[in-house]
C-alpha cells in the first residue's frame, strides 16, 4: 500500500490522472467551454444560472443547476441581494486555489486538517463611477492569504501553494490578459 491511499483529502487523484493520460491522447476533448447565463432581476440585482457546459467532445451537465444572486451592498443605492461581481471573482480565486491544494496534497499523500483562505481585493471605485478616466475600474491588487493545518513542513505547505498556483485556471484568469467579445443579440 503506497502513502498516498493512508491520505485522504477526498480527491481521486489516480482518476486524475487517468484523465490526464487520456486527454493527452485526445487533445480536442480538452477543449472545454464554460457557461453562465444571468437575467437582471431588478435595480442591480441579477439572478445568474450555472447548468451546461461543454467538453470532451460533447455536451455536459453539472448533477445540478446552481443559481447566484448578484447585487451591489446599501451603501451603493442597492438592495444587497447577493454579493458583488467583484465578489465572485475573489470566490472563485478561493475555490480554484484551495482545490488544487487539496488535489496536489492528495497526489503528494500530504494529510490536509483545514484549509482557509482569505482573498481581498482592493480597488478604487472613481473609475467605475467616472470620477476620474485614468482610474482603473477593476482591482488594483488581489491578496489571497492561506492558513493550513496539515501533516507537513512549512516548506511542503508552501509548495503545495505554489503548485496550485501554478495550475490555478482563475489564478491566470486574473493574472493575464484575456480576449473577451462583448456582443449584442
Amino acid at each position: 500500500m503506497n502513502m498516498a491511499s493512508k491520505v485522504d483529502n477526498g480527491v481521486n487523484v489516480q482518476a486524475l490522472l487517468d484523465a490526464r493520460e487520456a486527454l493527452s491522447q485526445a487533445p480536442e476533448a480538452a477543449r472545454f467551454t464554460w457557461r453562465a447565463a444571468s437575467t437582471w432581476m431588478s435595480g442591480t440585482h441579477t439572478r445568474a444560472n450555472v447548468k451546461g457546459f461543454d467538453g470532451l467532445g460533447a455536451a455536459q451537465q453539472h448533477k445540478t443547476e446552481f443559481s447566484f444572486d448578484v447585487d451591489h451592498p446599501e451603501v451603493f443605492a442597492s438592495e444587497d441581494n447577493g454579493a458583488t461581481p467583484v465578489e465572485f471573482v475573489l470566490v472563485g480565486l478561493a475555490g480554484c486555489l484551495t482545490a488544487g491544494i487539496a488535489s496536489v496534497a492528495q497526489n503528494r499523500a500530504i494529510q490536509l486538517r483545514s484549509v482557509k483562505a482569505i482573498v481581498e481585493g482592493s480597488m478604487d471605485l472613481a473609475g467605475i463611477l467616472g470620477i476620474d478616466p485614468d482610474v482603473r475600474n477593476g482591482f488594483d491588487d488581489v491578496k489571497v492569504t492561506f492558513e493550513i493545518d496539515a501533516d507537513a513542513t512549512r516548506e511542503e505547505i508552501e509548495a503545495l501553494v505554489a503548485q496550485s498556483q501554478k495550475r490555478s485556471a482563475v489564478f491566470d484568469i486574473i493574472t493575464n490578459p484575456t480576449n473577451v467579445a462583448v456582443m449584442v443579440k
